[in-house]
């Protein structure tokens, strides 16, 4: 919510047109889709698996330096990939036009401690419906953070860069707790209620899951390199976690992203609705490679307009979005990671701290802002 509306020149019916423009591309790639896909995202799982297999194996012997290091990077390569270019993508419902009901988002389960079905509801259904929606959108902030100038500041939000620290190296349990509502289902009424109560039991279930798989089978497989296996495990975790936890914050959090009022979205249009992702959204560039180990998410622009497509066409989409954006007089935010990180960074540190100047707010936008 700047203080300024970036898209205060366009008329209600140039944003209507936008949305025809912004559909054509969806429709045109839907109708595109085929054999060349499949066969991508096919090679993609099977070249992770691999990798993982591979890694664990030089795990065996990682009471050797050299083994370590290389069996490290292996999995945690291994790991982002899972998380990102599979799993994520997977979930989304982007491969299931091919009825594989091996890679399709109603069977998928991922190398991650929420459970998919939970993900799900919290990410696409509500993070992408109602992106960047203060009090609407649980992703903007995660409940811990201070997001917007107009939102009031309180003591609590001084810690939120260690707040934001501790969450990007435990992400995964931080994503986990975030679909379970724990934030609104802590106190003891709540926490009596029969759904959240067997959603708890599934999160609980998955956790001891993966920590058994990564914690005690692969290291006692390890046999005498049971301890360095076990360091290595954690440290691939960790080395996900902080990737996975700065792609999302440079898609969602740099300086140029808009967030929006709860009242800005009543009776919105498609074409509205687009223009929200449009503006709510930041874009990664890089090489392919870069693409790829975010998930393509480097592409998050294009994934919030068009999350359900496979992400092995954002790059092409990105260059017809991009042209829009110039047609329609629109700023594209995006930059390379390190700028995109310590933009983002700047803006959790900047926003930690209370206003020097505070608006004035009419009563509506103050109650609007308080209900937050």
């Amino acid at each position: 919510m700047t203080a300024i509306d970036p898209t205060a020149h366009l008329t209600a019916e140039q944003i209507e047109e936008l949305g025809r423009e912004l559909d054509a591309i969806r429709d045109e790639v839907i109708a595109g889709r085929g054999e060349k896909d499949a066969a991508y995202i096919r090679r993609v799982i099977s070249a992770q698996r691999k990798l993982e297999l591979v890694s664990r194996g030089v795990l065996l012997f990682s009471m050797f330096p050299p083994a370590w290091l290389l069996g490290t990077a292996g999995l945690s390569v291994a790991k982002i990939m899972d998380n990102m270019e599979i799993g994520h993508n997977i979930l989304h419902g982007q491969w299931d036009w091919m009825r594989d009901p091996k890679i399709h988002s109603t069977t998928w389960e991922w190398d991650h401690v929420s459970p998919s079905d939970q993900w799900k509801h919290s990410h696409n259904e509500l993070h992408h419906t109602y992106t960047n929606v203060i009090g609407k959108d649980n992703d903007l902030g995660y409940g811990i953070m201070r997001v917007d100038e107009d939102q009031k500041w309180h003591p609590f939000h001084l810690g939120q860069p260690l707040w934001n620290f501790l969450n990007a190296c435990f992400f995964e349990y931080g994503i986990a707790a975030y679909d379970l509502e724990l934030g609104k289902n802590l106190n003891k009424r709540r926490r009596k209620n029969p759904e959240f109560r067997a959603r708890a039991k599934a999160v609980g279930r998955k956790i001891r899951k993966q920590v058994l798989k990564d914690y005690v089978i692969h290291p006692l497989l390890s046999g005498p390199s049971f301890l360095p296996t076990l360091a290595a495990t954690f440290t691939a975790n960790l080395v996900r976690n902080i990737w996975t936890h700065s792609v999302i914050m440079c898609g969602h959090f740099p300086e140029g992203v808009q967030v929006f009022e709860r009242r800005s979205i009543k009776g919105e249009t498609r074409g509205q609705w687009y223009l929200r992702q449009m503006m709510g959204s930041a874009n990664i560039s890089g090489s392919k490679a870069m693409h790829f180990m975010t998930g393509n998410l480097s592409h998050q622009i294009e994934h919030h307009l068009f999350p359900d497509l496979p992400s092995n066409r954002y790059a092409e989409v990105a260059v017809k979005v991009r042209a829009l954006f110039e047609k329609y007089e629109l700023e594209y935010v995006t930059g390379p990671l390190p700028k995109q990180v310590f933009s983002a960074w700047h803006k959790v540190f900047r926003l930690s701290l209370p206003n020097k100047k505070p608006k004035v707010k009419t009563p509506d936008r103050e109650q609007e802002l308080v209900a937050a």
